[in-house]
């Protein structure tokens, strides 16, 4: 259990955070992790899915859920009054749920993976994904296949459920007007011995390693008005020293409005509507991508654009301005985001369940303040190649992607699928 007393506030922000996500999900069973998200909210032992809804209504408090690579999380913010109500309520959802209304839960999953596969400009960040860590679990949806939910049965997700919704892989998150003691006493009293299950969760996550020799870039033809495209590779894990660095590396390169790409590419050539620079951490590994939507007369030009000024970070590196305008955005953004009780709590749940490093707000600017112009140039050198970067897109004719990327550089391979 960890908390954060914030005495100026009334509300509490709580999380139940599991270790359960798609990385640690078979293939027979990928979306699980997420399925079981939906389906919490069916009821539990003791409160059933009208009830969960009502209470929380009457509190004037909301409940949500969400589910990524490597845990899930049910989460509230509400009244400091009704935190024993609510935490009782979630426990019951999260431990001893009935799996109620499970085939009608699943005609909702399979219509929200309906959703995502229509909308292009998400769809390529899970391809992205896919093509960096193929064949790896990382590389799988966290929605899963059509195919698995569609057959996945109710013994398979009681056994996942068992397996992972354990004491020892849950972590008690909750920022805002708490004491930590009522906390613990509370967590005791409702989570007890978990979900009565024996089994432990099963394996710590499959290391990565990742030696490309031929770059695997893929093409998914649909009938789209613009193409999709995304370039990206390996990244830090969350425990690097060097994730500062690339905090104000993704800011200069394409994270910001200021920034290199959004400047090149949409205000000075209108190019594209939407363009930016991303990265993702995950415990052992991470992933660095960059995306651009446009027409397909522009996607050339766009990609020209994209790897002149990935080049021109690693040779040249970044000037004093965009240094110290980066740092101090990554310094002001940390603070804002710090100012409610839901941020508060995200942080502190998300680190702890995935066992890493908490450091407190200075500490964090004292790094940032440290991170040097050639950080950003050794580290775009070792993560921002473009001849070492998949490529990945979605649009209605390959020719178009394999003439953009034909000037990335590096022993390449193009895979054309149906998406």
């Amino acid at each position: 259990m960890i908390s954060e007393q914030l005495p100026s506030v009334r509300s509490i922000s709580l999380g139940l955070w599991i270790g359960a996500g798609s990385r640690y999900e078979e293939p027979a069973v990928n979306g699980v992790s997420h399925f079981i998200e939906h389906l919490l909210f069916k009821g539990g032992a003791s409160y059933g899915a009208r009830e969960i809804a009502e209470i929380f209504d009457s509190f004037g408090g909301e409940l949500n859920a969400a589910t990524a690579r490597e845990y899930t999380v049910v989460h509230a913010r509400f009244l400091d009054e009704h935190l024993e109500d609510a935490l009782q309520v979630m426990a019951d959802m999260v431990l001893r749920p009935t799996f109620a209304e499970l085939d009608l839960e699943r005609e909702v999953v399979v219509e929200e993976i309906n959703m995502y596969e229509d909308s292009p400009s998400e769809l390529i960040a899970d391809y992205l994904t896919e093509a960096i860590f193929d064949g790896h679990p990382l590389g799988k949806s966290v929605l899963g296949p059509l195919s698995v939910i569609r057959s996945i049965s109710p013994a398979q997700i009681k056994d996942y459920h068992d397996s992972h919704y354990t004491l020892p892989n849950m972590v008690v998150a909750a920022a805002g007007s708490i004491e930590h003691e009522r906390l613990v006493e509370l967590s005791t009293r409702y989570l007890g011995d978990g979900n009565g299950a024996t089994a432990a969760a099963k394996g710590g996550p499959q290391a990565v390693t990742w030696q490309p020799n031929a770059l695997r870039d893929c093409f998914f033809e649909k009938d789209t008005q613009q193409y999709h495209v995304s370039l990206g590779g390996p990244g830090i894990a969350r425990q690097d020293e060097r994730r500062f660095a690339l905090s104000i590396m993704d800011s200069i390169l394409g994270a910001s409005a200021s920034s290199r790409l959004f400047q090149e590419v949409r205000d000075r050539r209108g190019l594209a509507y939407s363009i930016y620079s991303y990265a993702s951490s995950y415990s052992d590994t991470g992933l660095v991508g960059v995306y651009f939507g446009c027409r397909g007369d522009s996607v050339g030009e766009a990609m020209e654009i994209v790897t002149a000024q990935l080049r021109s970070i690693i040779h040249d590196g970044v000037t004093p301005d965009e240094l110290s305008r980066a740092q101090e955005s990554a310094k002001g953004r940390l603070v804002l985001s710090m100012e409610t009780t839901h941020s508060r709590m995200s942080r502190l749940g998300k680190l702890t369940v995935t066992d890493s490093e908490i450091l407190d707000i200075d500490e964090i600017i004292e790094k940032i303040n440290a991170v040097t112009g050639d950080d950003i140039k050794r580290l775009a050198a070792d993560f921002y190649d473009p001849e070492r970067l998949v490529a990945v897109a979605i649009g209605p004719e390959a020719g178009v992607f394999e003439s953009a990327i034909s000037g990335l550089g590096g022993q390449r391979e193009l895979l054309v699928k149906t998406s």
